[in-house]
């Protein structure tokens, strides 16, 4: 079943029920103020005021705050980069498919570039060419409003509401530990060393990993303790017997 698990890619997720509440409380909340502020500015009914892909964004900024892909600099400017390519691919590139190819590739290329991936973005560049006539008479205004203004509603939301539970904290910069001179902790050379051995994006804040690496070490040296601890007990009681 493991394997099978592993091959699936059934997520490792052991966060507690209130954890959980706390994710659909702050998805919900932070689209429900994006929905009345959209309506009291331009008015709900206007297609192209909310973009949808904030929806995928609610969910890695209240279930996943931590997650690099997450944190403010991915959110915004994954979003605006993406809406800029995407409007120029509908712009310049006449046949629809193709131009929903290269809006969605060159999105990706480009947030990597500018280190601001965030997979909603994609679906962002898409809307700017698939979007409808409502989306492609706004132009390169698409960018500003509505994705810039969502974007940045998004995120103003995330830090109030995450602000309201100590375990949380947004940015993920806040909840950082200080730098510590201890060569026997991990460090923050340390994390790019390993990270550019794997070669692969790890949608884990550098604060959460330092911390996932101390409390590992942590469990594994009290489980040493305990181990030698019950074998001393043991050697005791067979030379008391």
């Amino acid at each position: 079943m493991r394997r099978i698990s592993d091959l699936l890619g059934i997520e490792l997720n052991v966060v507690s029920a209130k954890e959980r509440l706390v994710a659909v409380s702050g998805g919900a909340v932070a689209i429900l103020l994006l929905c009345l502020i959209i309506d009291a500015c331009v008015g709900l009914g206007r297609a192209p005021a909310l973009v949808a892909s904030m929806g995928a964004s609610a969910v890695l900024l209240f279930a996943v705050p931590h997650g690099q892909l997450s944190q403010p600099w991915p959110v915004v400017g994954g979003h605006v980069l993406s809406a800029l390519v995407g409007v120029t691919c509908a712009r310049w590139i006449p046949h629809p498919a193709l131009a929903s190819a290269a809006a969605v590739g060159l999105s990706i290329g480009a947030m990597h570039q500018l280190k601001c991936i965030h997979p909603p973005g994609g679906a962002t560049a898409l809307t700017a060419v698939l979007g409808g006539s409502a989306i492609y008479e706004l132009g390169f205004g698409y960018v500003l409003c509505p994705v810039l203004a969502n974007a940045v509603v998004m995120v103003g939301v995330a830090i109030v509401f995450n602000a309201g539970f100590k375990w949380r904290r947004y940015p993920a910069a806040l909840n950082r530990r200080l730098p510590t001179d201890d060569r026997s902790e991990p460090g923050h050379e340390d994390v790019i060393a390993a990270l550019k051995a794997m070669d692969l994006f790890i949608d884990v804040d550098e604060g959460d990993l330092l911390r996932l690496s101390e409390a590992i070490r942590s469990r594994v040296q009290q489980e040493m303790v305990d181990r030698n601890l019950s074998s001393r007990v043991a050697a005791s009681r067979e030379r008391a017997a």
